[in-house]
């Protein structure tokens, strides 16, 4: 039985681009998925698809029990969806901007203004309910954003990327948010840039790269595949990063991470994985010390969700590519709307 989103094999090309090469995904009912990717990857365009947003080149999604292709309307009057970028009025108030959704969704004038009341209080926007959008801060129109995609409380959500541009309390409240609507059965597709939200929010995560799912597992599961464990070394002076890389370089095991060095240069910070435990520090040290290179902080951790991530990945998107892919996909979508 398909969970409450269910895709097979989606295909969608802009141009030269094969956005979705073929992606299939199961999520069951009350459940966050993570959708996590490089730039480019095809993330933004699989959420398009799913929310009927763009229709795809070839492949099935059903959402909320609802065929997307079959019967586009019926699934839009099942689903919230907050974009990458807000999608308010700013000549309307933040109070008018979530009536007029409601409104939108049929739901009779009193019901709305007092949704609407009740998401402004739970969003941090009451003091300023009736001024214009257009006076509000890249944060306020985001929560705002946030707030209009759950004007219905629907049964099915998407959130392309939904704390950008928040700060950290803010993201932690929102966090909380989507625990709620999670626990009272809302099923939530979340695509996302911070890897700790993934591995705090998401029961399952899903890899995508070229626009195909190339990992999935719960988050316990992705780290074990990465396995091993991590030298973190952080070094004094700038300098001397290149001696610390040949070092370390030694100490990389092939098939985990690539056994390749990363390299904060910012940060001074340079990371491989490793066998071997706690143990293995002291010849590091030793090594680092022999050949002149003076560190300000060693350790020894776990892998990430980020290891995961850069393991699999291995790369960045071309983001010229991106942005290419992402304007032909808005062209598409205002075709579609138009229909």
């Amino acid at each position: 039985m398909p969970g409450a989103i269910y895709a097979e094999g989606l295909v969608k090309t802009f141009g030269d681009v094969r956005a979705l090469d073929g992606v299939d995904l199961d999520v069951p009912e009350g459940t966050v998925l993570g959708l996590l990717g490089p730039n480019g990857a095809g993330k933004t365009t699989t959420v398009r698809v799913l929310t009927t947003l763009i229709r795809p080149d070839s492949g099935r999604a059903v959402v909320a029990g609802i065929d997307v292709l079959r019967h586009p309307d019926e699934v839009r009057r099942s689903i919230g969806l907050s974009g990458q970028f807000a999608a308010v009025d700013e000549y309307l108030t933040g109070r008018e901007n979530l009536q007029m959704v409601g409104q939108l969704y049929q739901m009779k004038a009193k019901a709305a203004k007092e949704r609407a009341g009740e998401l402004l209080e739970r969003f941090h926007l009451a003091d300023a309910a009736d001024r214009p959008t257009k006076t509000y801060s890249g944060g306020m129109r985001r929560r705002l954003d946030l707030a209009a995609a759950l004007v219905v409380s629907p049964p099915v959500m998407f959130m392309d990327e939904p704390t950008t541009g928040l700060d950290p309390r803010n993201r932690q409240e929102l966090w909380g948010v989507i625990k709620e609507l999670v626990s009272g059965g809302t099923t939530l597709l979340l695509t996302t840039q911070y890897l700790e939200e993934a591995d705090h929010l998401a029961h399952d995560i899903c890899v995508v790269d070229h626009g195909r799912v190339i990992a999935r597992g719960t988050s316990d599961q992705l780290k074990a595949q990465t396995g091993g464990e991590r030298v973190e070394v952080v070094v004094h002076e700038p300098e001397t990063i290149a001696d610390a890389r040949d070092v370390l370089a030694r100490y990389g095991v092939a098939g985990i991470g690539h056994g390749e060095v990363s390299v904060e240069e910012h940060t001074r910070k340079l990371t491989v994985p490793v066998t071997g435990g706690a143990k293995l520090l002291a010849e590091v040290i030793r090594d680092l010390d022999a050949v002149g290179v003076e560190i300000d902080d060693i350790g020894l951790r776990r892998p990430t969700l980020d290891d995961v991530f850069l393991s699999l990945t291995g790369h960045v998107a071309d983001r010229g590519e991106e942005e290419d892919a992402r304007a032909t996909g808005e062209r598409e979508s205002r075709k579609e709307a138009v229909k």
